[in-house]
């Protein structure tokens, strides 16, 4: 996984960052829908998708750009 992460650090931008909360965003319209139509099953489902999209965004996170600060500061 940290390979996979690190071959998308680069300094051309931070789009991946963005797939965390991406992932969450999903999640949250999955919960409002499950929500809104009295749906318990695609409510719960979408609080599960928005919990790990906000878990996978500092994951990712802490992969791509702090790790690489204190590789530096720990020479």
């Amino acid at each position: 996984m940290h390979g996979f992460l690190s071959s998308l650090n680069n300094e051309d931008g931070h789009a991946p960052i963005l797939v965390g909360p991406l992932i969450g965003a999903v999640g949250a319209v999955l919960l409002g829908i499950g929500a809104g139509n009295d749906n318990g099953g695609l409510a719960v489902a979408g609080g599960v998708v928005l919990a790990a999209g906000l878990l996978a965004g500092a994951f990712i996170r802490h992969m791509t750009m702090d790790w690489e600060m204190y590789r530096r500061t720990g020479k």
